[in-house]
């Protein structure tokens, strides 16, 4: 029947979305979340519940330390990774799952004191790994934080 398109109700279609936003997100190689593209709490939120065993609990935690450190700060989920920025000024902080650790990556980390572990290939980006009995130095990081949260952000 070329030619012919099929029609869907508003109804069907409502129906559709409560059932994409019901589905939970599947996990990309390494178990990494698949979450769209989202501004807000609401979708890093979805990202952080949909990490698998272990590295929710570092997720739940990270988001918690940032949002103390900087109340106020932006975020969003993007490329399937959460983003974390000041209005107007870009993102500083950036988190993905892969299959051993949770990584996060300061975007001018190399202008953190002291600089985080992490090597980049991007000059001015550092990362901080977090293994699954790794013990998290919660005034460190938040030392981080906050000196990233005042630096320029990256635009993605």
């Amino acid at each position: 029947m070329a030619g012919k398109t099929r029609k869907t109700s508003a109804k069907g279609a409502k129906e559709s979305a409560a059932k994409r936003g019901s589905a939970k997100p599947r996990l990309l190689a390494g178990g990494n979340p698949q979450i769209a593209k989202g501004y807000g709490d609401a979708p890093v939120q979805v990202y952080i519940a949909a990490m698998p065993g272990w590295k929710r609990d570092v997720g739940r935690k990270l988001d918690a330390l940032i949002v103390r450190a900087v109340p106020g700060v932006h975020k969003a989920v993007k490329w399937n990774s959460p983003l974390y920025g000041m209005e107007g000024d870009g993102w500083f902080l950036g988190i993905h799952v892969f299959t051993r650790y949770v990584k996060v990556a300061f975007f001018r980390g190399a202008s953190l004191l002291p600089v985080p572990p992490g090597e980049s290939k991007q000059q001015h980006t550092r990362y901080l790994d977090i293994h699954e009995n790794d013990e998290l130095d919660e005034a460190q990081f938040t030392a981080w934080v906050k000196q990233a949260s005042q630096l320029p952000g990256v635009r993605m």
